[in-house]
């Protein structure tokens, strides 16, 4: 997808002896949006931000080692290898000249010399070129920045929206409107605001003993915007992972979660703990060990270190446990750590993602960690799972459109009573807004908030269709097509499975962590692409048949039961 983006001058943090001006530039090709007032505790602000900043510029994916003082030393050793072979063919030139001196000089003497002159001019001023780009260039920092923050001006609160670059976590930063002393010149709506690496090191210089004014600059919407000083146009192509990877972390956000209270104490247990050690093996993920009345624990695998998370108990409706995944990207938040005021953790089940919020005064960030670091096959089925079974029909849709353009924030059941819709299929409407980025859900706050994400609807076009090994896999699993005669788990944290998928008999192995690591299945597309290009239809059909919870969820009414059987009460 093509996205255009127009601002006027670029966002800024300018300093002055009345105080600190935060100003952001939003984007001219969206609706108003304006917003202005003094922040009371810029301190607060200043190491929120920057926990945001840190999940924008996350990127957990496998980059290969630094090979710069290697590759230094190889050509080192060419050049030296180059000399040689020019002194050894110098040599011999001179001597077949001396055994045959009527043989006619066949090339320039300086021709060697020009040539290498001009190359060396060549790459030099190439190298030059690149340098610049690297520094000055926009479009290389979207490979780290894919799309601009998105700032959201409501009546109770502003927050600020991010995805990170490499498809995996996401972030919301809330800053309740009582952080602001005064106010004035506000406009309500959804904006991308211009952001870059400058702004962020200016934000570091903010200080609690300057005022600090905070500015959604709205001097951009007038003036024209083919013209302007300083007014600028930037083309994003956002890959459809991007979009798809943020639109299922914001479905999953829609439905209902198990809340576990984090205590400050336990939260910097777990984040030291991290920091200090890193596993060499499978499994890594964080087992929480939840029992109503009782505080819960963390589980750190593969070392089984217990965690007490804090004193407040959990008050869900069942005991259990749930393994999460991607836990080294919770280091974002150790810069909250110092101001901590209180934290919780949603979950939604096993494999699946995880929302952390942080609250410090009147700022509160969500960091939503996917089960994957890469949003590839090997975790998005497993939230693919969790879509209702069916599409939502239009007079539903229609409905909560209806109510949101009446409050832009409403709780589930003041949209149930203003829609008239029954509870699933009012579930069911408002995950499919989600996916496609007109809704966020508010958890802690309890709140489903309208807004849209890029100035364009998303539709299934925009996101990508689902992989078609998946919706099969998902089908026989359905079908109960699917038989597993072989399901062992091996001493050292492996698990077999075996069995059948209609008429093909399929066998897998996967890892501590339920990663495929080696299959078996007589199909075409295994044969011909085996785990490289993901896994066929019948070895996702085994493995989810073999995860796949006893309840039916077959309509919307036994999926919406089966979410809300173990998150406790309604929203």
């Amino acid at each position: 997808m093509q996205l255009d983006l127009a601002y006027r001058g670029r966002s800024a943090v300018t300093w002055s002896p009345a105080g600190v001006a935060v100003a952001l530039a939003p984007n001219l090709r969206r609706d108003r949006v304006a917003f202005e007032g003094i922040l009371r505790d810029p301190l607060r602000f200043r190491e929120a931000v920057a926990a945001l900043h840190d999940v924008v510029i996350s990127d957990l994916r496998y980059h290969p080692r630094d090979k710069t003082a290697y590759e230094a030393y190889k050509a080192t050793e060419r050049r030296r290898e180059d000399q040689l072979r020019q002194a050894a063919a110098k040599q011999t030139q001179a001597a077949i000249q001396a055994t045959m001196p009527e043989l006619p000089e066949s090339y320039s003497a300086d021709l060697e010399k020009r040539y290498r002159r001009a190359r060396k001019t060549y790459w030099n001023t190439r190298q030059k070129y690149s340098n610049y780009l690297l520094k000055h260039d926009i479009h290389l920092w979207r490979l780290l920045l894919p799309c601009d923050p998105v700032v959201t001006v409501t009546p109770d609160c502003l927050f600020l929206e991010c995805f990170s670059a490499d498809e995996s976590s996401y972030g919301c930063l809330t800053v309740d409107r009582s952080a602001f002393a005064h106010e004035s010149n506000v406009a309500l709506g959804t904006t991308n605001v211009d952001y870059s690496w400058t702004l962020h090191e200016h934000f570091q210089r903010m200080r609690s003993y300057r005022e600090t004014r905070f500015l959604v600059d709205p001097s951009g919407f007038e003036v024209r915007h083919e013209a302007g000083d300083g007014h600028r146009e930037e083309k994003i192509e956002l890959p459809a992972s991007w979009l798809r990877g943020f639109a299922q972390l914001q479905a999953a956000m829609s439905l209902p979660m198990r809340r576990v209270p984090i205590g400050l104490e336990g939260l910097y247990n777990l984040l030291a703990f991290l920091k200090r050690h890193r596993a060499a093996r499978s499994p890594r993920a964080i087992r929480f060990e939840l029992e109503p009345g009782r505080a819960p624990w963390a589980v750190l695998e593969p070392w089984e270190q217990r965690i007490k998370l804090g004193d407040r108990p959990y008050d869900g409706p069942r005991t259990e446990t749930i393994r999460t995944w991607g836990r080294d990207r919770l280091q974002v938040l150790s810069r909250l750590l110092p101001i901590l005021d209180s934290a919780d953790v949603y979950l939604l089940g096993t494999g699946l993602p995880s929302f952390w919020s942080v609250q410090t005064g009147p700022f509160r960030m969500i960091l939503g960690l996917s089960g994957w670091t890469t949003n590839d096959w090997t975790g998005a089925s497993a939230l693919d799972q969790l879509a209702p079974p069916g599409a939502p029909d239009a007079a539903t849709m229609q409905a909560i459109a209806a109510a949101f353009r009446i409050d832009p924030a409403l709780s589930f059941d003041q949209l149930k009573a203003s829609t008239g819709a029954e509870a699933p299929s009012l579930a069911v409407g408002l995950n499919r807004f989600a996916m496609l980025g007109q809704v966020i859900h508010d958890l802690p706050a309890g709140l489903y908030r309208w807004r849209s994400i890029l100035p364009v609807a998303l539709s299934a076009e925009l996101i990508g269709p689902e992989n078609p090994e998946t919706v099969a896999a998902r089908q026989y699993v359905a079908q109960k097509a699917v038989k597993v005669r072989r399901d062992e788990a091996q001493a050292n944290g492996l698990r077999i499975l075996e069995g059948r998928v209609l008429a093909t008999e399929v066998s897998l192995l996967l890892d501590a962590d339920g990663r495929m690591l080696r299959g078996r299945c007589s199909c075409s597309y295994h044969f011909t692409g085996g785990l490289r290009r993901g896994p066929c239809r019948h070895l996702q059909a085994l493995r989810d048949a073999a995860r796949k919870a006893s309840t039916d969820r077959s309509t919307a009414a036994s999926w919406y039961a089966a979410l809300w059987s173990g998150a406790g009460a309604r929203p």
